[in-house]
């Protein structure tokens, strides 16, 4: 047919995929398969339909990697173009900059002040307050810690990571102190947070205007520890310890963590990974 019809048979090549240059190309997550603050990055390239590595850490061990890396040793970090960004915050910008659709940001400046105010404020007041309440509550039960830690790693992975915890243990209590006031304080500030996620709903179901943003992304993930919904890509393994499994039943009524769990249903969507490993 004519220049805009049909064209003949000939024409009609199939151009192969070559996998490894995709993968070559790719970003590449480093995190913490746990971690909530990880969840955020994870997510925003999943929504985005981003192909992508995701290479998880072992904690302990991890420190002299991500310290050459950044300069420092948190996780996430996140490989894209030839940068290196860490900050889970940083690299959700740093993504809906490479990859803008669909967008995370609002597209109205009011809006996308307010979802980016409701981010940094989730991320200091709820993100630190519920990982340390909730290892105060997991890290006397080493068993489930390690399968938490190192739960997809082969078996020699999971090995290693119960003979180091004995030594991990008393750094991460010290670290994020880890202690019962401490704890209690924790708790306390991380139910604020969900109240305000809870006073910051819109009749639309969404924190911000009429659809999902950064700020639903950000108050969702970070709540995930207590929500455990099961679009969370890494199950939890095993039975959960008691502490654990009656926190969550004494707030399984509160609006924010029944929110949360429908926006994971609505919005998680499937894993955009390439591949997946385990390092030490």
């Amino acid at each position: 047919m004519g220049l805009y019809g049909e064209l003949k048979s000939e024409s009609k090549k199939v151009i192969p995929v070559n996998k490894k240059d995709i993968a070559a190309q790719a970003p590449v997550l480093w995190q913490f398969a746990i971690s909530h603050y990880a969840e955020k990055a994870r997510w925003a390239l999943d929504y985005k339909h981003v192909p992508h590595i995701r290479r998880s850490l072992i904690p302990g061990p991890h420190v002299p990697r991500i310290k050459r890396m950044t300069g420092q040793t948190a996780v996430p970090v996140l490989e894209l173009g030839g940068a290196i960004i860490f900050d889970s915050t940083r690299i959700i910008e740093a993504i809906e900059k490479a990859y803008p659709d669909p967008p995370l940001y609002p597209a109205d400046r009011e809006a996308r002040e307010r979802a980016l105010e409701l981010e940094n404020y989730l991320d200091e007041e709820l993100g630190p307050y519920i990982r340390q309440w909730g290892y105060f509550m997991l890290l006397p039960y080493s068993s489930t810690v390690t399968a938490l830690f190192a739960g997809q790693a082969g078996l020699g992975k999971r090995l290693f990571m119960r003979a180091i915890f004995p030594l991990v243990r008393p750094v991460m209590r010290s670290k994020m102190k880890v202690y019962p006031a401490e704890a209690g304080a924790a708790r306390d500030k991380t139910v604020a947070a969900m109240d305000r996620i809870a006073r910051e709903l819109q009749p639309t179901g969404y924190l911000v205007g009429n659809g999902f943003t950064v700020a639903d992304l950000t108050a969702a993930a970070l709540l995930s520890p207590l929500v455990m919904p099961k679009e969370f890509p890494y199950p939890p393994p095993g039975s959960i310890p008691a502490p654990l499994a009656q926190a969550r039943a004494h707030l399984a009524a509160h609006p924010a963590l029944k929110w949360a769990a429908g926006i994971y249903a609505k919005h998680r969507g499937k894993s955009a990974a390439l591949a997946e490993e385990t390092v030490i």
